[in-house]
């Protein structure tokens, strides 16, 4: 039997690949995985028109989860409480298809929810309780939604309102109750 040479470049370089490897898929586990996620659960809470608890169907603690894809009004904003209010009364106590993509900057997985009806947020924007989320020089996923909900002046859209980043500058985070 022989042993490898240690002195090699190469077996150091394959030692180190290996453990790189090893933490990364630790690191990701212990934050909860910004791998791609998909399950069952059933909505607990609804925190506002885009943050929600879960519970999952195979067992396991509640999730706090921000709907990827759309940003609604804060709560202490105009329109905060009824996107809340609508959301919580779509989705509560019903089972959902969760698909994570991943973390937030406050750790929270970033979900898109599925119901027999069809995708949450499609619906949350397309009903006027949420707008599609921009980022840089996109209009967003729900932006066809977020069309039709101007064009027949639903919810938020009935007249003119502010969209949560800039309220958020102006005004800073809701009070916390």
């Amino acid at each position: 039997m022989s042993f490898p040479d240690f002195s090699t470049l190469a077996w150091w370089r394959a030692i180190a690949t290996a453990l790189i490897v090893a933490l990364m898929g630790s690191y990701a586990q212990a934050r909860g995985g910004d791998v791609p996620q998909e399950f069952l659960a059933r909505v607990v809470h609804v925190h506002d028109g885009d943050t929600l608890w879960v519970e999952p169907e195979e067992g396991g603690p509640k999730i706090k989860l921000r709907l990827d894809g759309v940003d609604a009004p804060e709560i202490c904003q105009a329109g905060g409480e009824a996107s809340r209010d609508a959301l919580a009364r779509h989705l509560q106590d019903q089972p959902v298809q969760v698909r994570t993509r991943h973390l937030d900057r406050y750790g929270r997985p970033l979900a898109r929810l599925k119901v027999e009806e069809g995708d949450v947020g499609a619906w949350l924007v397309r009903e006027g309780h949420a707008w599609s989320y921009r980022y840089q020089n996109s209009s967003g996923p729900y932006a066809m939604e977020e069309l039709l909900a101007r064009a027949l002046r639903r919810g938020l859209f009935a007249q003119p309102s502010e969209e949560p980043r800039d309220f958020r500058r102006r005004h800073g985070p809701c009070p916390q109750r």
